[in-house]
């Protein structure tokens, strides 16, 4: 059964359709599906800029439809990036120029008030393009004064993990191997709550 992954991100796509192959879904790409349109993502909420992709895809393409929007908040900054976090620096999708500033504007800011956390909301739509499911996941941590690691990309070097009681607990989300960070992920979390509720949502054709 097809499930439209409402993304270009090709990291993304093998990442969801690895989690979903043991459902029998198939995870499908907007260009298998002809495309879909472009979505603006200018709700004030990963929750509501995931719903506004979701719903999007599955009325265009027909097809049961999963969207994510994820971002770093960091406490200090009341909330920034936030939905802005892939254009932070006025670019979208320039890691380097969001990390520089980043770091600059928390330059004076001890590590007791660099508290930040990561956030994926996930949605999903049905083909009629209704909205059957939201989940989010979050992963807490601190921003550090310096990159570490070279795994991963966006705010990943700059993101120390500090939650107590994992492996992971203080490391850097890019010093982690993959599986390592979907085990404790913002993405990892949200994605296995969507797993856990998938199975009783869909009802697949001849059920």
């Amino acid at each position: 059964m097809k499930l439209l992954l409402a993304s270009h991100n090709k990291k993304k796509h093998r990442e969801f359709a690895a989690a979903l192959a043991p459902l029998s879904f198939e995870v499908v790409l907007p260009a298998d599906v002809g495309g879909i349109e472009d979505v603006v993502e200018d709700a004030p909420s990963f929750r509501g800029n995931a719903a506004k992709k979701a719903l999007s895809a599955a009325r265009v393409s027909g097809l049961w439809a999963l969207a994510d929007d994820s971002g770093l908040e960091v406490d200090a900054l009341d909330g920034a990036p936030g939905v802005l976090s892939a254009r932070f620096a006025g670019v979208h999708g320039d890691d380097a120029a969001n990390n520089r500033l980043l770091l600059e504007r928390l330059a004076s800011f001890p590590d007791e008030r660099r508290s930040a956390r990561f956030t994926c909301a996930l949605a999903l739509a049905r083909p009629d393009g209704s909205l059957a499911l939201e989940v989010q996941g979050h992963a807490r941590g601190r921003i550090l004064h310096a990159p570490r690691g070279d795994g991963d990309f966006g705010y990943d070097p700059l993101f120390l993990f500090t939650e107590p009681g994992f492996e992971q607990t203080g490391r850097g989300f890019a010093e982690l191997a993959p599986a390592e960070k979907l085990a404790i992920s913002h993405r990892g979390r949200a994605l296995r709550l969507l797993l856990d509720a998938l199975p009783a949502l869909v009802v697949r054709p001849g059920a």
